[in-house]
């Protein structure tokens, strides 16, 4: 079925740009790993890697963001929760030996400055994810703004986390990030 193979096409290049980066991908080793005849590529993606990759970013920012929404939606407590959700991330990337992380992050470096449809996307996605924050931390009663300053330090601090992590094999990092985030929170609720 035609859009079996699309959707494989997609879930492969997800999966090569979590382990490898986009740039390290070419569409041969997506042809491969979604089982796809190369020809398929182009018939299911006439604007080739770029137009995959485009939709690869928003269909990893939509799953990435329902399993953060998810686990922030089972804290009861937000600035005490907070390491929690930096934990759950650490664990994640100890079950995964350190080979996977935020693809969106990934991308997100490779293109910011060679191709602007790709970091737009990459924009919508981080602009949701913090829009997405900015709502949840508005549960400590904080204003506006200040859950929106809360949403950027714990997103910048995940992120930049998870490239420590990756890079000295440490779940240090991650925890740090999360204690670090909670210090910022209960600073900003105690004012």
């Amino acid at each position: 079925m035609a859009t079996d193979t699309r959707t494989r096409i997609l879930q492969a290049t997800a999966e090569l740009y979590r382990r490898q980066g986009m740039a390290a991908t070419g569409l041969k080793q997506i042809a491969a790993a979604s089982n796809a005849p190369f020809g398929s590529i182009y018939h299911h993606f006439p604007g080739g890697k770029e137009q995959i990759s485009e939709e690869v970013i928003h269909a990893e920012g939509v799953r990435y963001g329902l399993l953060v929404a998810d686990q922030l939606g089972t804290v009861t407590d937000i600035v005490d929760g907070l390491p929690d959700i930096f934990a759950s991330a650490a664990a994640l990337l100890v079950d995964l030996d350190y080979t996977e992380a935020c693809s969106i992050e990934t991308i997100a470096l490779e293109v910011a400055s060679t191709n602007e449809r790709l970091r737009l996307a990459t924009e919508t996605v981080f602009t949701g994810w913090i829009d997405g924050l900015t709502q949840w931390f508005a549960g400590t009663g904080l204003p506006d703004d200040e859950c929106r300053s809360l949403a950027m330090s714990c997103l910048t601090s995940l992120e930049g986390a998870f490239v420590l992590c990756r890079s000295l094999r440490s779940t240090e990092p991650m925890i740090a990030a999360g204690l670090a985030v909670q210090a910022r929170a209960r600073a900003a609720v105690g004012r």
